[in-house]
């Protein structure tokens, strides 16, 4: 067939759908043309329709030879900020600040200057090869700018950018072509290829005493809401984002509606609210929390929302009050999250019912707790040696049920 459809789920579990066009064209000569087109307008109807225009384009002499590329050599540069308009209309707002990081990090500068339709499979080789060369500048970006921090950078050598970071870098490229393509400016997006068998990230966490610790040795006011990130496992945005609207106290339930990121509300990750149940010292001390301030849990005395920033000072002081290090970097909200999934899986909770406490959009996230659970693996084998249930009469079940019938 020359219209195909392709449909696939995406990360929030939605199915989604893409009209291709895909047809062998036999010239005057001979010779044969396979071209391969994504509809511009992704219905069944306009798919057919663009089909039409190609075979009219290719019969005409006029294929490839539209208002793009060399006729007009619109450069990436140019065409970044129609890219970030499409993203803003379509990606939350932290996927958006992180694409816009991206290009301007390692995109722009490498393409910026060269035209969309000048960009191949060799041009991006190249840059592969030089994104494997590159050093990670995120330390000293994130820093603040003190002496201390100075001599530290100077201490540290700055490590190469990990596969998972330039296949990040990549995707982004490979979405600014792709919607080069499906806005014709450009005839065909060259494809991106990424690297392959990328090692999954290491993730940090804390175990069951130091986790006590650090409850124990936070000041008083921080308390409850390093609780709720142990014992609720919520993102740093979504602790930020939660209201007291957002908890049924008849049910201990929590319900994740929204998170804040950099001051901008949006739906939480994955675009799918959840509720979490919550065990009972995390309703304890969300009652004993309850103030008079606004509608946020946690907020700051004006009832103004805390920030990202904000939170950073609490966590490291009860941290360094519990006497809680590690060699490698230091422990984030992030890593209170692990903490969570990572205490379920080793009290031998089913990774399902993880996943669903924890939003994930896909059992794959929440495998990397998988290796905290020996025992539970061990119990489900057990089954096998459990002495068998006594034998039912199948055939007098069914007769049985027969005869039961009116």
């Amino acid at each position: 067939m020359s219209v195909r459809s392709r449909k696939w789920k995406n990360k929030a579990g939605k199915i989604q759908e893409s009209w291709t066009v895909d047809i062998v064209f036999q010239h005057a000569d001979g010779r044969e043309e396979r071209v391969t087109k994504t509809s511009p307008v992704q219905t069944r109807r306009g798919a057919q329709q663009y089909e039409r225009e190609l075979r009219q384009a290719l019969l005409n002499g006029t294929f490839g030879k539209e208002k793009c590329g060399e006729e007009s050599p619109i450069t990436l540069a140019e065409f970044t900020p129609r890219f970030l308009t499409y993203s803003e209309n379509n990606n939350k707002h932290s996927s958006v600040v992180s694409k816009g990081q991206i290009l301007a990090d390692h995109v722009v500068p490498f393409f910026g200057k060269m035209a969309l339709a000048k960009i191949g499979p060799a041009e991006i080789e190249d840059f592969k090869a030089l994104m494997r060369k590159k050093k990670s500048a995120a330390r000293a970006r994130k820093e603040a700018p003190t002496k201390a921090a100075i001599r530290k950078r100077q201490d540290v050598e700055p490590k190469p950018l990990s596969l998972k970071t330039i296949n990040n870098v990549l995707t982004v490229l490979h979405k600014l072509l792709t919607l080069a393509e499906e806005q014709r400016v450009i005839p065909q997006a060259p494809r991106v290829k990424l690297f392959g068998k990328v090692p999954k990230a290491a993730f940090d966490f804390l175990n069951f005493d130091e986790a006590e610790r650090l409850v124990a040795a936070a000041d008083l006011e921080w308390r409850p809401v390093l609780l709720v990130a142990l014992k609720a496992g919520l993102r740093l945005g979504e602790l930020i984002g939660l209201q007291w609207t957002d908890l049924d106290w008849q049910r201990s339930t929590l319900h994740v509606r929204r998170t804040i990121w950099r001051g901008v509300e949006g739906l939480p990750k994955g675009g799918r609210e959840r509720a979490v149940e919550l065990p009972a010292s995390v309703v304890d001390a969300l009652k004993a929390h309850r103030h008079l301030r606004g509608r946020f849990v946690f907020c700051h005395e004006d009832g103004q929302q805390l920030t990202e920033g904000t939170l950073k000072a609490p966590l490291r002081r009860a941290l360094r009050a519990a006497g809680i290090t590690r060699e490698q970097g230091q422990i984030g909200w992030h890593d209170l999250r692990h903490t969570y999934g990572s205490h379920l899986a080793m009290k031998g909770v089913p990774l399902k019912v993880i996943q669903e406490l924890m939003g994930h959009a896909t059992i794959e996230m929440t495998m990397r707790y998988a290796h905290l659970s020996p025992e539970t693996r061990k119990q489900a084998v057990a089954v096998l040696d459990a002495p068998f249930a006594p034998a039912r009469d199948i055939d007098a079940t069914r007769l049985e049920g027969a005869a039961n019938q009116p």
